[in-house]
């Protein structure tokens, strides 16, 4: 499934940061870029958007008068310079807030709220399927990589460091568990023991207090592994 997006932003360099953005996300499909308010409003009446990435300030019509003309609006980024708009826009029950310059990491984890809001919203969420659509952001050493929640394997402890287990390969990143363990959606992550988290959707088996992901042994914490049988059901 992709996120169709619409840009609206009277700046140039910002359409095309925010385009670049979304190409490199698989998730995320442009439909439409737009310059002004008045033009956004019209291509919204005749083509399907799902996430709308909003200027504040725009000359004739501002980003939030705009969002006041829509009945049906989809879900909605704001984009700005300017962040003493920041707690009126929530009123309008936007999804995030990115201040400019708008950063990759901090751009995708807006983006990752917007699927986690796509998956409550479904009445019958296939949870591995939404589990696709987001993305986890690691820096290892100098680089940083863009890794999807279901290429992760596991999250394992390593001393101060994680080392993030995917498909391709294994990543080493300084994080702590905790804020890894809110960064993934639990309808797919899960931990199962002070060292690690696992993907739900990768389990092969599970053998007393050991879980199984392919080739791979796990051990089950104790306080763990009620919640672990219970997800898994």
């Amino acid at each position: 499934m992709k996120i169709k997006c619409l840009i609206v932003d009277d700046e140039e360099l910002a359409l095309n940061v925010l385009e670049n953005y979304i190409s490199t996300l698989p998730s995320l499909q442009l439909v439409g870029k737009c310059e002004n308010a008045l033009e956004a409003i019209s291509f919204l009446h005749n083509n399907e958007v799902d996430l709308l990435f909003l200027d504040l300030n725009m000359p004739e019509l501002s980003g939030l008068d705009m969002l006041k003309t829509l009945s049906d609006p989809p879900l909605v980024i704001l984009t700005t310079a300017y962040s003493e708009f920041a707690l009126e826009s929530y009123e309008y029950g936007v999804v995030d807030y990115l201040l400019k310059p708008i950063k990759l990491e901090r751009f995708i984890k807006s983006v990752n709220k917007v699927v986690q809001m796509m998956r409550v919203s479904e009445k019958k969420p296939d949870d591995q399927k939404q589990g696709d659509l987001g993305f986890l952001f690691i820096k290892e050493d100098q680089t940083s990589y863009n890794v999807a929640f279901n290429d992760v394997f596991y999250v394992e402890a390593y001393g101060n460091y994680l080392k993030i287990h995917t498909h391709e390969k294994s990543y080493v990143t300084r994080e702590t568990m905790q804020h890894l363990v809110e960064s993934l959606p639990e309808s797919v992550f899960l931990r199962i023991h002070k060292s690690y988290i696992i993907n739900l959707g990768k389990v092969v088996k599970i053998y007393g207090n050991t879980l199984h992901l392919n080739d791979v042994e796990i051990p089950i914490g104790t306080t763990y592994k009620s919640e672990l049988l219970k997800r898994l059901k």
